[in-house]
This record gives C-alpha cells, sequence and structure tokens, in this order.
C-alpha cells in the first residue's frame, strides 16, 4: 500500500432498520439476526469484513436492537454449560467468532432518517479516518470477500470506492447505478452516479451493492445534507457532491460472485438454500430433500 494512503481499520454496519418486510418474524427478532443456514445474515457480514482485515466493528442500532450487542459479547452461562458437557467444538466456534475486548462500538441511530444518517451517527467513532460501510441486507459470496477485493484495490487508487456488479438493463430503474470508464475492468474510475435512473438513461447496468470505502470528509457533507428520495437522508447525495464538489476520486470495483439481497424473501430463501447446498456437513441430505420436494412440486 502507498504510504501517502490511510489504512482501512474500522467498518460500519447500519443495522437500525425495522425489517418489516419480515413481520411477525422481526418483532422481536432483529432482521439482521435472521439466520442464514445456522449463522446470523450480520455475522456472514462481519465475517466478511474481519477477513479483509477490519480491526474495529461499529453497529448504528436502534430499539429493540440489544440482541446485536448480546451476539458479539461472551455468554458465561451459555460457555459454562458448554464446558461442562464436554462441547468442545461448539465452544471453539463461539471464541473464534468472538470480537476480542474493545473491538466493538454500538451507537443508536434514534430516528428511521436513512442510511446517511445511519453512518453519520457513527462520526464520533470513526473519527478523522477513511472507513468501510457494509450493508448487512446484502450477502456477497464468491471465491474472494468483497471487503477484500475492495481494500486491495484501494492499496492502489486510495479515495473513495463502490463495489459495483452487473444487472440487467431493464431494471437499472431500481437500483443506484454509476458510470465508469471502463465497464469491463475490475477497477475503474468512476463518472456519475444516479439514484434509481428512469427507464433507458442510465449511465450503465453496474449497481451499488452495499460495500463501500468512504472518506471522512462524508461526515461534513451529510450533516448538511437535505432528505432526498423516501424523505430520508441518502448516502448517494453525498457521494455525489464529495466527487462532484469536493474533486474526491471515486472508484468502482466489481464483484465477481453472487449477491444475495437478504432484506427480500426471495433473497433470504435463496441465500439460505445455496450456503447450505455449500456445506459437506449438509448438502447431500439437503440436496435429497429438496429434490424430493421439486419432485412432488412438479
Amino acid at each position: 500500500m502507498n504510504a501517502a494512503i490511510r489504512p482501512i481499520r474500522k467498518a460500519v454496519f447500519p443495522v437500525a432498520g425495522l425489517g418489516t418486510r419480515f413481520l411477525p418474524a422481526t418483532k422481536a427478532v432483529p432482521k439482521e439476526m435472521l439466520t442464514i443456514v445456522d449463522r446470523p445474515v450480520l455475522q456472514h457480514v462481519v465475517d466478511e469484513a474481519r477477513a479483509a482485515g477490519i480491526e474495529h466493528f461499529i453497529f448504528v442500532t436502534g430499539r429493540n436492537k440489544g440482541v446485536i450487542e448480546d451476539h458479539f459479547d461472551s455468554q458465561f452461562e451459555l460457555e459454562a454449560t458448554l464446558e461442562a458437557r464436554g462441547k468442545k467444538k461448539e465452544l471453539e466456534a463461539l471464541a473464534r467468532d468472538l470480537p476480542a475486548a474493545g473491538q466493538t462500538s454500538f451507537t443508536r441511530q434514534q430516528a428511521p432518517l436513512g442510511l446517511g444518517h445511519a453512518v453519520w451517527c457513527a462520526r464520533e467513532i470513526v473519527g478523522d479516518e477513511p472507513f468501510a460501510l457494509l450493508l448487512p441486507d446484502m450477502l456477497h459470496h464468491g471465491p474472494t470477500p468483497c471487503l477484500s477485493d475492495m481494500i486491495k484495490a484501494y492499496g492502489e487508487t486510495g479515495g473513495n470506492l463502490i463495489a459495483v456488479a452487473p444487472v440487467p438493463e431493464d431494471q437499472t430503474h431500481q437500483y443506484g447505478i454509476v458510470g465508469v470508464e471502463d465497464a469491463k475492468a475490475k477497477v475503474s474510475a468512476i463518472t456519475g452516479m444516479v439514484e434509481k435512473p428512469k427507464p433507458g438513461t442510465a449511465p450503465s447496468n453496474l449497481h451499488i451493492t452495499g460495500r463501500y470505502i468512504l472518506q471522512p470528509e462524508i461526515f461534513g457533507l451529510l450533516e448538511k445534507q437535505e432528505r432526498g428520495a423516501g424523505g430520508e437522508i441518502q448516502i448517494t447525495d453525498s457521494m455525489i457532491r464529495l466527487m462532484q464538489d469536493e474533486k474526491q476520486p471515486f472508484h468502482a470495483v466489481r464483484f465477481d460472485g453472487t449477491i444475495y439481497d437478504c432484506g427480500s424473501k426471495i433473497g433470504f430463501l435463496t441465500a439460505n438454500v445455496a450456503l447450505a447446498l455449500e456445506r459437506d456437513d449438509l448438502a447431500k441430505d439437503f440436496r435429497r430433500d429438496v429434490e424430493q420436494l421439486l419432485g412432488r412440486k412438479s
């Protein structure tokens, strides 16, 4: 990494959403704690950040999200019971997932004012350094962790980076879309950004996938950012200003893998099936049962 480029040590996870699309399941259980096979969605995303070398995990929570803080803490009674029963494998798994003391921070988003506002709520913890932003609904599954690819690219480009992936041309109006200098390159300079462009007006078919590396100047812009689409403070609006008004470079990093939108029921169910079929301890029996089920339905 270029010595002049400050390292990415911290990651922000906005987890204050209500999860209304999963009611009544999310009435008492945060949507981020719904499981993909046997790990919460949020744990999968934290695993991605840890694999990329992130040292400090910052969670922007809301009301009724205390279980998230409990999940990333030790639980004496459970661990004592497992030890007494000789459950060494389970104990080792818990210890492996547990962040070290001081590696997690939690702050509240006290009103549902959008993603941009949630990120702004983390400003005092992030401080004056670049940081990663990972949306926990978007599960990136591929040969290498998405954030690892981004941090590798950041070591060459510096500035701000956004993970992108192609979508069908007739679906671009559903996403935040970026224009780039070279749409086929793994890493390319971003020439423009637009949130949910009108059909036929998108600058490319590359959509923003929920992974970012941002410079701390974004906080000052978010503080002054007016409400945009949906009456919320949009992170895209401040990124556009950071690129255009502040002249900061932005690069797109193509993610070569599969993205599961676990904020939707179909994406959530698909992720469970796909990851279960990759598990050595589950795949054979699970595939048999799925094939039997599909056979009965056909």
